[in-house]
């Protein structure tokens, strides 16, 4: 078993984001904050918390704030320190240096097996972690997701899928897996159904992360559009030899979503110290209210 060791993640952004129009209409939906925080630079700090060395974004034409968004800018950080905000400046500086940050651009829509597919040449034959912008996943009392994949793929060498189990009445929005052997946290994965509109095979439930190995790409290229007209990941992942899913720990928020958004600008204010009474006394009026 040819074990690698994971040096790159992955992050699609290159969608149009219309389910937050108008707002991504002038903006990337990856730089819709969560109070003071774009959506993009949790996903790049948990690769890099990961272990990740190098990020490859995919961008389209028109996401350029990401780039200027992660690129050194000496200029702003002098008059952030002129201005008495070193702290700022320090933050600044810091976003620069995460990681090393690459970008691939998909020009046409044509689905997230085609995303991926544009990164073959950067990267190369390696295995890599898939980070989704649209589901925001945190573990407070231990690895994050990434981490957690990783430790799975040196496990079991082979690709590896991040799910949880969903509500049954929710499996219809999933890419779900047919499950054979369950040992633990660990599923091995003996099919899987897009989406499906009844009769799901489990509650298992690809959520946003995914563990890769080289191999997709061959699959992908003879991948045919599929659910949606697009070329779906998971019709290729049903090609491999080989497929675990990993049972991951962590609370999901998506973020795609009007009110999963709404709910993790609330539930990350109340665990800040800077504003955590005032968003609780607000609640609480709130529900006096109504």
């Amino acid at each position: 078993m040819n074990i690698k060791k994971v040096r790159k993640a992955v992050i699609p952004a290159a969608g149009l984001g219309t389910r937050f129009l108008p707002a991504t209409k002038g903006m990337a939906k990856e730089m819709l904050p969560i109070v003071d925080k774009p959506t993009i630079l949790y996903q790049v700090e948990e690769a890099v918390n990961a272990g990740i060395e190098e990020v490859i974004i995919i961008i389209s034409k028109e996401k350029k704030a990401i780039i200027d968004f992660f690129a050194k800018d000496e200029e702003y950080e002098r008059y952030l320190i002129s201005k008495g905000h070193k702290d700022f400046a320090d933050v600044i500086k810091n976003i620069s240096e995460l990681a090393k940050i690459t970008y691939v651009y998909q020009d046409e829509q044509k689905g997230l097996g085609h995303a991926i597919l544009c990164t073959k040449e950067a990267v190369g034959d390696e295995p890599f972690v898939v980070i989704l912008g649209d589901d925001l996943i945190i573990n407070k009392n231990g690895d994050n997701v990434s981490k957690q994949l990783i430790d799975a793929y040196y496990k079991m060498g082979t690709s590896i899928l991040g799910v949880q189990e969903v509500d049954a009445s929710l499996t219809y929005k999933y890419g779900i897996v047919k499950p054979g052997i369950i040992d633990g946290r660990y599923i091995e994965v003996i099919g899987m159904v897009e989406k499906p509109k009844d009769n799901p095979p489990s509650r298992y439930a690809a959520l946003g992360r995914y563990l890769l190995t080289p191999d997709i790409f061959d699959k992908l290229k003879v991948t045919t559009y599929g659910a949606g007209g697009e070329i779906q990941l998971t019709d290729a992942l049903t090609k491999l030899d080989k497929l675990w899913a990993y049972n991951f720990i962590g609370s999901r928020y998506d973020i795609g979503d009007k009110f999963g958004y709404v709910k993790a600008i609330i539930d990350f204010s109340l665990d800040r110290d800077d504003i955590k009474d005032l968003v609780y006394e607000h609640i609480k009026t709130k529900n006096k209210i109504y």
